[in-house]
């Protein structure tokens, strides 16, 4: 239970919380980038799983707006290069309504990561993004489908190098290996026949687009985009043998025959496990370290196959489960940088409308080891744990402090007003309390709460006692987790 401040006419009365709002708060951070106090009790009004199903609707989505980001960053509009497109997609996470959706956009991102060192357009990755948003919660079929047919991703994997009299086989392996199976649910010749059903996946025009799309003269507008083109005659249409399946087989075939298999539906479960509930080993230490909690991967395995590989569905058995509501997965994830940084920014509200400091925030996530649409290599981010070292740790309690720390943005104005009406003495716990719940019910181990209390008792008095202790929690083993 936390500490909760009730303003009444005979001064200030301290009570405790209800469970509810500290799962709702656990259901914010991990479904979106945190919520404050006054957004969780709103939330509250209605029961949880209503709020789960709100979360999933993304039906009416708002944002800052395209029409913003041409107007005042013209560069994070057209998309000349890579950077631009980072900004435009940041833009998005920090302003939307629908956080889920956002969420759910970054969480394929790090399963199917594409990057400019190959793909260079900044567009042709903004484009990325955007199909990844349009089927972030479809059937996984239609997922790996529209995949398929994404240009960024055909150009990181060469597919438009995959030709019927000689196969290109970085596409086949990887969506084998890293998209849907994992390894050893499969032989080689396996990548081969997969391969050999997706030549003539490629891109239209291809030889000019590439060269073209490498041109600056497009400015203000942007780069021009590639397009998909399944061209028929580059197209193996002949016999072939693939998981235990023989004919004619068809890229469209194939992707089915992924999809039902038990193997597919563990992979996605346990990366929706690693993402939205606790930390797991990277894909690679899969065949070698089982899950954390084996009887959950199989109860969202079950929801793969009951609800026909509907990913909404999935999800939503996820959030209602018992295990994603049990206190002892909550904080149990340590936050990416992307996380990290828009839960702050959109806390801050530094940015009602664009501007070119979005460049250096873009930076400081880069710094702090993330850098949307730059993957470090096609099996994505090392995240977990791996996410912190020395310098990444104090890039990133940097960049907290900074967005805390500042009584210019209009948040943590409001933020700091909020608390401000809700302690009623100079006591460092009550400070200390005050300033983590309205943070967003942030639950402080006992070790923290007495380190920051000795903190706050060095503060003097001021109107910036209350901004630095944000700063201070921000630095926290807690706030830095999910």
């Amino acid at each position: 239970f936390l500490l909760r401040y009730h303003k009444t006419s005979e001064g200030f009365m301290v009570t405790e919380t209800s469970t509810d709002l500290a799962l709702i708060a656990h259901l914010m951070r991990r479904a979106g980038f945190g919520a404050t106090l006054s957004e969780i009790e709103t939330l509250s009004k209605k029961p949880y799983e209503v709020i789960v199903d709100d979360l999933l609707d993304t039906s009416e989505t708002e944002w800052m707006g395209e029409h913003m980001v041409r107007r005042f960053d013209t560069e994070a509009s057209g998309m000349i290069n890579p950077p631009g497109s980072q900004r435009r997609w940041i833009y998005r996470l920090i302003s939307s309504n629908s956080p889920l959706e956002e969420k759910m956009t970054l969480f394929w991102h790090t399963i199917f990561p594409a990057g400019r060192d190959k793909v260079i357009n900044g567009r042709v990755l903004s484009d990325q993004i955007d199909t990844f948003r349009g089927f972030a919660l479809d059937k996984f079929d239609d997922v790996l489908l529209q995949l398929a047919k994404d240009p960024a991703m055909l150009v990181w994997l060469d597919n438009q190098d995959n030709h019927k009299k000689s196969i290109n086989e970085n596409w086949g392996r990887e969506l084998l290996e890293l998209f849907s199976m994992g390894v050893g649910n499969y032989t080689e010749d396996d990548i081969k026949e997969c391969s050999r059903a997706f030549t003539g996946w490629s891109i239209g025009n291809t030889d000019y687009m590439i060269t073209r799309a490498l041109r600056d003269s497009d400015w203000p507008y942007g780069r021009i985009a590639y397009h998909y083109e399944f061209k028929d005659d580059d197209n193996d249409k002949d016999n072939k043998k693939f998981l235990g399946h023989e004919g004619p087989l068809s890229g469209e075939d194939i992707i089915e025959i992924i999809c039902s298999k038990e193997s597919t539906a563990r992979f996605i479960a346990r990366h929706m496990y690693h993402s939205f509930v606790e930390d797991e080993v990277g894909v690679p230490s899969w065949n070698d370290i089982p899950p954390k909690n084996p009887e959950a991967i199989q109860i969202l395995v079950d929801a793969y196959f009951k609800y026909n590989h509907d990913i909404k569905e999935m999800m939503r058995v996820l959030f209602n489960s018992d295990f994603f509501k049990s206190p002892d997965v909550r904080y149990a994830r340590i936050k990416s940088p992307v996380e990290l940084a828009i839960g702050l920014l959109r806390l801050s509200k530094e940015f009602s409308i664009p501007n070119r400091d979005m460049i250096i925030k873009n930076r400081q996530v880069q710094y702090m080891g993330q850098q949307l649409n730059e993957p470090p290599s096609v099996e994505g981010w090392h995240e977990g744990e791996e996410w912190v070292d020395t310098g990444t740790l104090i890039e990133r309690i940097n960049f907290a402090s900074e967005q805390l720390g500042d009584i210019e943005h209009d948040g943590i104005k409001d933020l700091v007003s909020k608390i401000h009406e809700t302690i009623s003495s100079s006591d460092s716990e009550e400070l200390v309390q005050a300033c983590a719940s309205h943070m967003g019910l942030i639950e402080l181990s006992t070790t923290t709460k007495e380190t920051l209390k000795e903190l706050a008792d060095t503060l003097e008095d001021s109107p910036s006692k209350i901004p630095a202790m944000l700063r201070m929690i921000g630095a926290s083993r807690e706030y830095q987790r999910a």
